[in-house]
């Protein structure tokens, strides 16, 4: 009897189901509502449905109706329910709200503060938690990361308790420095190189600069790097820094042409890398009329541990050298010069500061005057002979080491000590102060130029200024010693050594404009003076067009500049600051 009634039953339900489906077809909807929900309105919520009163029911809408509501990401549960209204059949959508949010907590973070990140987040307190929402919220902390060099970082997991969330951020750190493929030069050189040590967090924009001033030591044909992770957490990477090495030693043929000097050539001999240490040699000479004879030996890298070091010599002749007194030509003259030197540097524990002390012997000969001027004015001849300084610089470098291109400012400041016990003819003072500032314009300019101008993160449009003023504690220097402008490295509308005296300032700024990734053209703006009074009212100026070209062998400089009275053409190497 029982197997019998249980027939029954399925059969009825089964005649109950397709009378059932017979009947839903061509059912019209009648009202569509929601339950269930507190804090979402229901507007929101149904914005995403498209079983609206009127259309036909149908159960695939009606699934991908409920497949939308969920992807909202704001509840846990969504369903439906329907029921007969006069005609038609009314439909409501039952679902259940994620928790409201009461934190958001994380773990893990050391580069960014809770408050960074939490500027990166939009689902506050208070409101109703959604999956999607967050996930966006994290997408932009991993960019954060990310944008800032932290490219390994990611979010390792996320929990959520009532309304508490926790998020667990992994921030790999570096296991071992490995150095390989190296024979001559020692791994301590390639290492101090390498600012990110064992410990650190991994940032690939450092990380990328390191190799880069590692290629540019010019030690090496290649450099390659590869990681390894020490275990599936991926907490700690290993850095495996592969070199290739190359020889340091050269020859060098010099061949110049200067409007003043005429033509000049020569040898240089230079190895970078003496014994495998990161120390340089250099021999040479260059003849012509103006003529110098040299060798240096130095040790240029410097830290808060490591001393920076140098010593040389230089003998330096001029045939036939224009003197000027305010700009004015005097006379020609044979100028010549003998100099030792040896200095020695550090790092303060603050490594934004550095010092360098150098002593200096110089011995300097001025004669043969000739093709004076009617009137002239002799103040050079009478100053000659020898001279010892001490000269202490120090120097507070606050660029940012690790963009492509200079931003920040440096602050230099000198001084140049004359002592007759050291074996001298003269006691002076000399002291002066510079200041550098870099700027990128890009962010300024930012909506107010075309996008589609070729300068880039990378390689902006960048306003360059110095700012430098020097005096001394007597009134009138040494030939030798005397502050000078003029020339392509300060007023470049003049001569070398145009203005002459123990006072001076000057301004320059440029405004580099990069018109191709390897080409930048540069308007540019020189002002001051030298005498021997800072006579602030009696300034000269210059201004011009200049062109940089980016080559294999460093960057090639071209500058214009119409001074007071002649415009003049310079072509040298590198930025002039």
């Amino acid at each position: 009897m029982r197997n019998k009634f249980l027939l029954a039953v399925i059969a009825s339900v089964l005649i109950s189901a397709c009378a059932y489906a017979q009947e839903a077809t061509g059912i019209q909807v009648t009202s569509v509502s929601v339950t269930g929900n507190e804090k979402v309105v229901s507007p929101s919520i149904l914005r995403v449905v498209t079983t609206k009163p009127g259309t036909t029911l149908d159960r695939e809408t009606i699934q991908n109706d409920i497949d939308a509501i969920y992807a909202q990401g704001f509840f846990s549960f969504v369903d439906v329910s329907m029921t007969r209204e006069g005609g038609g059949m009314a439909v409501t959508f039952s679902v259940r709200e994620n928790p409201v949010i009461e934190s958001v907590n994380f773990e893990g973070n050391t580069i960014f503060s809770e408050e960074q990140l939490m500027h990166e987040v939009f689902s506050r307190p208070g409101s109703v938690f959604n999956r999607e929402f967050f996930r966006h919220d994290l997408d932009r902390i991993q960019e954060l990361y990310h944008n800032a060099g932290y490219v390994m970082v990611r979010v390792s997991d996320v929990q959520i308790q009532g309304g508490n969330i926790y998020v667990t951020i992994l921030e790999p750190k570096v296991g071992y420095v490995i150095v390989q493929g190296n024979t001559k030069t020692k791994g301590y050189v390639i290492r101090r190189q390498l600012k990110l040590q064992s410990g650190d967090i991994f940032n690939v924009g450092h990380f990328r600069h390191d190799l880069s001033t590692l290629n540019g030591l010019g030690y090496f044909e290649d450099v390659n790097v590869g990681f390894d992770v020490e275990d599936e957490s991926g907490e700690v990477v290993d850095l495996i820094v592969t070199v290739k090495e190359k020889r340091t030693a050269s020859i060098g043929l010099n061949l110049a042409y200067g409007t003043e000097s005429g033509v000049s050539g020569g040898l240089t001999y230079s190895d970078t890398n003496i014994f495998g240490r990161g120390m340089n040699f250099e021999v040479g000479f260059n003849e012509g009329d103006e003529a110098s004879y040299w060798t240096t030996f130095s040790s240029p890298y410097m830290d808060s541990k490591t001393f920076a070091w140098r010593v040389g010599a230089r003998y330096y002749t001029y045939d036939d050298r224009y003197y000027y007194r305010q700009g004015r030509k005097q006379f020609e003259f044979d100028e010549e010069r003998i100099t030792f030197f040896a200095g020695v540097g550090k790092k303060f524990s603050n490594e934004e500061w550095s010092w360098f002390l150098t002593l200096r012997h110089e011995d300097a000969k001025y004669d043969d005057i000739n093709y004076a001027i009617p009137g002239y004015i002799d103040d050079l001849t009478p100053w000659d002979g020898v001279n010892q300084t001490v000269e202490l610089t120090l120097t507070w470098d606050k660029r940012d080491e690790y963009a492509p291109y200079p931003t920040g400012f440096v602050w230099d400041t000198n001084f140049e000590e004359a002592v007759k016990v050291l074996g001298g003819e003269y006691d002076y003072l000399k002291y002066w102060t510079q200041a550098r500032i870099y700027i990128a314009l890009n962010t300024a300019l930012d909506g107010l130029v075309d996008s589609d101008f070729p300068w880039t993160a990378s390689n902006p449009l960048l306003l360059a200024t110095r700012l430098r003023i020097g005096s001394a504690t007597q009134d009138q220097l040494p030939a030798f010693a005397r502050y000078s402008l003029g020339g392509m490295n300060t007023l470049r509308g003049y001569n070398t050594r145009s203005f002459e005296g123990s006072n001076y300032y000057l301004g320059n700024v440029e405004l580099r404009v990069p018109v191709l990734s390897m080409l930048t053209l540069v308007g540019f703006y020189d002002v001051g003076n030298a005498n021997d009074e800072m006579d602030w009212d009696n300034y000269h100026d210059d201004y011009g067009v200049g062109v940089r070209v980016k080559t294999p062998f460093g960057s090639v400089r071209v500058d214009y500049a119409k001074g007071e009275e002649e415009n003049r053409t310079y072509f040298g190497f590198g930025e002039m600051f």
